[in-house]
Parts: C-alpha cells; sequence; structure tokens
C-alpha cells in the first residue's frame, strides 16, 4: 500500500510538472524550447535575420577581406584541401571547425555567394561521409600517414572537435533549412548514447570532458526539432560525463590564490555556460546561478577592469600584466550569448558588451590580418621576448601575427564579430521581439500572429548614448518589443514618435512596449552614461562611462619583424610617449574628468579614429619603469609619495581603440 501511494504521489509530480512545462508561454515562430525543458524567456532568430548597418557591418567587410574570408588561402597546411574535415591526411582536430564557426555566420549575415560556397563545401563533406553508424567527422589516421608538420593529426575519434562542427552545422541548418542536418545529427546523437558509457567524454583527451556544455547545447537544439526522447537521455549522460563546473563555480574553488586553482582559462570561458544548459532540463536553481557566481568569483581573483581574467593559458591572478587569451575572448562571447536568452538576465547582455566592445577589437589589427594571442589590460610594448606568463610559447605570445604564440586563436578569433551581430535582438515567448544588445543594425522578425516586421536601429552606440528604432511592420500589429536597460544605466528615457512615455524598468532590468504599431513609428532610447570608476589590483583605479573602459592613449610605432622561428612576418609596436603616470585621488573622487566627442568614423577601433577622449590631471611616476616588456610592479597608493613629475593633462581613449595602453593606474595621494 505504501508502495503503491509512493508510485502515485510520484505520477501526480510528473504530470503537475508536464501540466506546468506545457502551460508556460513558448514563441510559436522559431525553434526554442520544447517541454520538459524550460521554456525560454527569449529565442534566437534564424541566421541572417539580423543585418549589420554602420561600424558593425565595417567590422564584419574587413573580416570578409581579410583573414575570414581567405584563412583558406593564407592559412593552407591547416584549412586547405588536405584538411582531414574534407577527406585528406592533414589536420583533423578543432582547427577546420573553429575557422567555420566564425566563418559561417559572416556568410550568411553578409550574403556572401563566395563565402557560402566555402562553407557548403566542408558541410557537404561531412554529411555525405557519415558512417552507417553514425559517426562523422575526418577518417582518423594510421602509423603509415605521413606526418604534416604545422598540423594536428589525430589517430582517435575524439569527440570535442565534433562539438564545434556541430555548432557550424547547427548555424548553417537555421540559415538554410537543409535537412540533411537533421538527419545526421540524429544519426550522430544516437551514436553517441551508444559509445558514451564505453567511451566517455574524456576517453581519448580532456577537452571533450572540460567542453561537454557544447555538445548539450546542440542536444537540446536538436530535440526542440525532433521530440525525440532518447535526447534527453543523452542530455542527462553528457552532463553527467562533463566536469562539474557548477560544483566548482558555487565553492569556494575560484578563490584560491596560493596557488592559483590549475584550470585552462578557455575551458573556463566554455565551461561558465554548462550549468545554465542544464538547468533547462534539470529545472534546479542551483544550475542556474552558477554561472553569475562562477564569474564573480572569477573576478575576485583573478578579473581585470576590461571584463576577462588573467589566464595565459592558465588561471594567473589579475595583475594586469598578465594575459588573456583570444580564446578565452570570443569563447566567453559565446557562453553569454547562450546564457541570455535562458536566463533572461541582463547582467549577460552587459558582461557581454564589456567584452565585445573593449577585449575585442584590440586583439586583431586594423585589417582583420594579424592577430595577438594574449593581451594585457597594462600594456606598454608588443615585443617578442618573454613576459611573466603561465606559457612562453618562445616569447611570441603579444606580437601579432599568424601562428604566433599558439595557432589556435588563428581560426577561432572569427566567431567574435559575427555571433555578436546575430545576438543583437531575440524573440520573446509572447511573440514579441527583444532587443538585448545594442548596435546598429535591423531585423526581420514575425511576431504576433506571423506577421513580419522590420525594425531598424540607427545608432553610434556604444560611443553615444542614443539608440533609434524605427519600427516597419507591413500593416499595423501589436506585440511587445522588449528593451534592455545596461546595470550602469540610472536613468533610461524612452519616447515613441518624439514623445516622452513613462516607462517601468523590470527587476530583470527590461522595459516591454506593448501597443499596437504602426509603419514609420521610431522608438528613442536614451541611455545616459556617467564617468564611473572601480578599484583593482594593488588598488588601481580604472575608468568606465557606459560600456566603454578607458585607458591612456600611448603612442605606436608598428614594426614588422621576422626569426628563425616564425615562417610568416609579425608585427612589435613599441611607445612613442610616455606611458607611466597615475592618477591623483582628487581627479576620480571629485569627478574632475572632461568628455570630448571627436566625430564617428566608419572603422572606430584604432588610436587615430577614437570618438572618444577622457582629459584628466595625471602625474609621471619616473621610478614606474619597464620589466621584462611590461610595466614593472603597480605601484601601491602609499609607495607613490617618492619624486614624482609634475602634473599635466593626459587623454584616455575606449580601451578598444588602443594597443598600447595603461587602463588600470596607480593612485597617488
Amino acid at each position: 500500500m505504501k508502495k503503491h501511494s509512493y508510485l502515485l504521489s510520484i505520477a501526480c509530480l510528473i504530470y503537475v510538472n508536464v501540466f506546468v512545462a506545457n502551460a508556460q508561454e513558448r514563441n510559436k515562430h522559431y525553434i526554442t524550447n520544447q517541454a520538459p525543458l524550460l521554456a525560454q524567456k527569449f529565442t534566437a532568430l534564424p541566421l541572417g535575420d539580423i543585418q549589420p548597418h554602420g561600424w558593425l557591418k565595417k567590422q564584419l567587410e574587413i573580416q570578409r577581406d581579410g583573414l575570414t574570408g581567405n584563412l583558406d588561402e593564407v592559412y593552407k597546411v591547416v584549412v586547405g584541401d588536405n584538411n582531414g574535415w574534407l577527406g585528406g591526411t592533414g589536420d583533423s582536430w578543432e582547427r577546420g571547425p573553429y575557422w567555420l564557426d566564425g566563418l559561417t555566420p559572416l556568410a550568411y549575415i553578409l550574403d556572401d555567394k563566395a563565402l557560402k560556397a566555402k562553407v557548403k563545401k566542408w558541410v557537404d563533406w561531412s554529411i555525405v561521409h557519415q558512417r552507417d553508424n553514425g559517426y562523422f567527422g575526418p577518417i582518423p589516421i594510421t602509423e603509415d600517414t605521413p606526418r604534416i608538420p604545422g598540423t594536428q593529426q589525430t589517430p582517435s575519434e575524439d569527440w570535442w572537435p565534433k562539438m564545434v562542427m556541430l555548432k557550424v552545422l547547427q548555424q548553417y541548418y537555421t540559415a538554410t533549412n537543409d535537412e540533411r542536418v537533421i538527419k545526421l545529427m540524429d544519426g550522430y546523437f544516437r551514436y553517441q548514447l551508444q559509445e558514451l558509457p564505453q567511451k566517455p567524454l574524456g576517453n581519448w583527451t580532456f577537452w571533450g570532458e572540460r567542453r561537454g556544455g557544447d555538445n548539450l547545447q546542440l542536444v537540446y537544439w536538436l530535440y526542440n526539432i525532433t521530440k525525440e526522447d532518447y535526447l534527453l537521455e543523452l542530455g542527462q549522460l553528457i552532463h553527467e560525463q562533463t566536469h562539474d563546473w557548477a560544483g566548482i563555480f558555487v565553492s569556494d574553488a575560484f578563490r584560491s590564490a596560493n596557488p592559483f586553482m590549475d584550470l585552462h582559462c578557455v575551458n573556463v570561458a566554455q565551461g561558465v555556460k554548462e550549468p545554465m544548459i542544464y538547468y533547462q532540463q534539470s529545472r534546479d536553481d542551483k544550475f542556474l546561478h552558477a554561472p553569475k557566481e562562477g564569474l564573480e568569483s572569477l573576478k575576485a581573483i583573478h578579473g581585470f577592469a576590461n571584463g576577462m581574467y588573467g589566464g595565459d593559458e592558465a588561471l594567473h591572478g589579475n595583475n594586469p600584466i598578465q594575459g588573456s587569451e583570444f580564446c578565452s575572448a570570443v569563447e566567453l562571447m559565446f557562453s553569454l550569448e547562450s546564457m541570455l536568452p535562458i536566463s533572461g538576465d541582463v547582467y549577460y547582455a552587459d558582461y557581454l558588451e564589456k567584452i565585445a566592445f573593449n577585449v575585442l577589437p584590440t586583439q586583431q589589427n586594423d585589417d582583420f590580418t594579424a592577430k595577438q594571442y594574449f593581451q594585457q589590460p597594462n600594456q606598454i610594448k608588443i615585443s617578442h621576448e618573454y613576459r611573466n606568463f603561465r606559457d612562453a610559447h618562445h616569447g611570441s605570445n603579444t606580437v601579432y601575427g599568424l601562428t604566433t604564440g599558439y595557432p589556435c586563436c588563428l581560426s577561432n578569433m572569427h566567431q567574435g564579430w559575427p555571433k555578436f551581430t546575430q545576438n543583437l535582438f531575440y524573440a520573446t515567448a509572447k511573440d514579441g521581439l527583444a532587443a538585448l544588445v545594442y548596435a546598429p543594425s535591423e531585423v526581420n522578425v514575425k511576431v504576433a500572429d506571423g506577421q513580419e516586421v522590420n525594425i531598424v536601429e540607427e545608432t553610434n552606440y556604444p560611443f553615444e548614448d542614443e539608440i533609434n528604432f524605427k519600427v516597419n511592420p507591413k500593416q499595423a500589429v501589436a506585440f511587445e518589443f522588449v528593451l534592455r536597460v545596461p546595470q550602469w544605466c540610472a536613468s533610461p528615457q524612452v519616447s515613441i514618435n518624439g514623445k516622452p512615455v513613462t516607462t517601468q524598468v523590470s527587476p530583470e532590468g527590461l522595459i516591454t512596449l506593448d501597443q499596437t504599431w504602426k509603419k514609420g513609428d521610431q522608438v528613442t532610447l536614451k541611455l545616459p552614461m556617467e564617468i564611473r570608476t572601480s578599484r583593482w589590483y594593488e588598488k588601481s583605479v580604472a575608468f568606465e562611462r557606459g560600456p566603454l573602459l578607458y585607458a591612456l592613449k600611448v603612442g605606436e610605432d608598428w614594426q614588422q619583424k621576422s626569426n628563425d622561428l616564425w615562417p610568416d612576418p609579425f608585427w612589435e609596436v613599441y611607445p612613442t610617449t610616455d606611458w607611466n603616470y597615475g592618477i591623483p585621488r582628487k581627479v576620480f573622487e571629485k569627478n574632475k574628468v572632461e568628455v570630448r566627442y571627436n566625430g564617428m568614423k566608419e572603422m572606430p577601433w584604432n588610436l587615430e579614429n577614437a570618438p572618444i577622449t577622457l582629459t584628466m590631471q595625471g602625474v609621471q611616476l619616473p621610478y614606474w619603469k619597464e620589466y621584462s616588456g611590461s610595466p614593472g610592479p603597480l605601484p601601491f597608493e602609499n609607495f607613490t609619495d617618492q619624486k614624482r613629475g609634475p602634473a599635466k593633462t593626459i587623454e584616455l581613449i575606449p580601451y578598444g581603440c588602443t594597443t598600447l595602453r595603461i587602463s588600470q593606474f596607480p593612485v597617488i595621494h
């Protein structure tokens, strides 16, 4: 009798959970979570439905004309026709799929015929050559396969590279609706369910075990299309075999300072999303809150003012001369883009903008033909010499080059701007539209009962504080239009057709405008930007305004070099102006900072075109000198009582416009 009552209780609980899951509002027009997965607050739009304008479009065009559009010609030894993902005997691990993970969204956002043809060649090979048992990907090499220097040929069927290619296939499907993708994924996930109990995610390398969240994300995506129950079973198995990121994030593990926790910086950037991905199935709030707890703990011990963390390649503390890897930046962006629509928390949108507008622009050169493996928040020289990094790579980590540092970033850096573009707008659960991340753009979206609406976003954000949306439905239609209010903005202002409207900001930081919209309606959102300061390593001070961090403007001398270690030329950059300034406490305590707008250029992300300048008083500290290519120990406040130069006016520009910089300044009494 007790057993019968227990089973009845369980049955009732299952019924209630399923009823609640089905009762939740879900978007009707796009691929979104299906019961029993938790209903999403926001839903991603198909690839190509969001188009960049202004400076953002220029960034994508620079990528098209630079390495993203031409990597198969520049880096033939790895992503040329002999790549294992094209049936060759060359590189067969992550780097080919990495490139495609950025090339695919770029090709379809720009609607570029030549780039789409490059994508399709790789996609077609994977689809056509899928094995009968469901496995897809390169054929593992044998002992007789000739070894090719500079490539990663693998004798295994490692799970990890397939995770990247699955992301490529997902994006390709949302742009093309090619049903062959669904067939491939279904076959492969059935193969995984059969093989993982004997060959778990970490069977061949630890990368798959650390990055299982990428795999899990695609399993849920396919479930939302096919509703095959085995996918939920597979999802549970993948989570169980993935590194316990939630356990790390909700504990004090990140706060270990001596020694630092031994975690790879890119694994952290990718792993941070896994708990929230799994939360959609588990519904356990532990997994919902774990990522934010982890990011805040990471900030406390390893954090920089630019939003990144010391990780060159293992975690390495918060001294602003430590490096942060390019792969970490673009993978953290993707994790934030993945968590935002699930949580609906503007924290992740704010964080995404901080990385995109500060870290991303400065780790590539202006024409996207070279990358920097590690960047430093306080970076006074870029040179081929050893620095105080966890991994030295023969001293090449900070120079701008192709394969210098480590070549993973040469393939992986391409996803940053295209995926950022793809995540500016989302559909809402109530069949409306949400603008959660801001940049010049436009979107075509289905709302209400399926009516199509075009919305154009005109703005110079993040450099200016006004954002204008022109709403153009084919006919008058009622739908909710949701706007994000960044956490740094204290007094947002909204007007519709020139008339101010009273709005309520939700606890989540959202404004919802719910009305009938007609062609030509205009919404203006103003986000006043005030100067903010924050304190960091050795009580250094950083200056922010809106989503932008500001850094000392340091003159640049670019010199092309080469040596016996690297076959391709690389760039070193030397300072032409002084960098060793401290900031008097009275400057920021009494807000003695002036803001000057310099005008907007098509390509704003460099020293010459910086749209905003902050001017303030600084004091040169002659005893603060270079040490192994980096600034020496950051002077603590009391140490600055030593002999110092006279006060003079210094200029700070947006961090993303700098190559050389001081962004965390010593404080002077």
